[in-house]
């Protein structure tokens, strides 16, 4: 693919359409999980946590992830529901950075989400106590065959403790490598959800 030219993304309007465009692009670029990004938290403490989840829904609401709610990231976002995002497609030489505001995903868009994975994801939903202490690995396994015992007919019902989070972006920042560390960089700002955005060119 042709380097983008100095500034083409510069003057865009709408970041989630630039977006759009550059997720396509790690698509046909990335080796695996183009959708891969890092989650930040904070912890009751301030202190923060980082961890690689995976983009599962975007559209002009926000960016949606989903997890079990009884996890550090759902404990932490239930307490301080506000995070950023990072996506890093190596390949292509891009970055986005997105903050905002953290909210919980309806239970309809939940339980849609849920039925479309697989099987056995499903079942480990319910026999994973994720982030919490794993006296082994054999009882891991005996939780999961309990569970699949369970739901050996039928469909596997959605657990209360699992849903999805939509992050509200009021920040959007895409950066582009350049030679000799000349990078690009733009960030798009608004004061709410529903405020027009406005871009920024920053100092690499």
């Amino acid at each position: 693919m042709a380097p983008e030219r100095t500034g083409d993304f510069a003057s865009r309007e709408d970041p989630f359409r630039l977006f759009a465009e550059w997720m396509d692009e790690a698509r046909a670029s990335e080796p695996s999980d183009a959708n891969a990004m890092s989650l930040a938290t904070v912890d009751p403490d301030g202190l923060p946590d980082v961890r690689m989840v995976l983009l599962k829904d975007v559209s002009q609401n926000g960016f949606v992830f989903y997890t079990n709610l009884e996890s550090q990231k759902g404990r932490e976002l239930a307490a301080t529901p506000k995070a950023a995002l990072c996506f890093h497609w190596k390949s292509l030489r891009r970055q986005v950075r997105v903050r905002g505001p953290v909210t919980p995903v309806s239970g309809e868009e939940a339980d849609a989400y849920f039925a479309s994975r697989a099987r056995d994801s499903r079942i480990g939903a319910w026999a994973s106590k994720q982030s919490r202490p794993l006296e082994s690995r054999f009882a891991l396994e005996k939780a999961v065959a309990k569970y699949a015992a369970r739901y050996a007919v039928g469909e596997v019902p959605r657990p209360e403790h699992w849903s999805g989070f939509r992050l509200v972006p009021i920040s959007i920042e895409f950066w582009h490598e350049r030679p000799f560390r000349l990078h690009e960089r733009v960030q798009f700002r608004r004061e709410a959800a529903d405020a027009p955005w406005t871009s920024t060119r920053l100092y690499p």
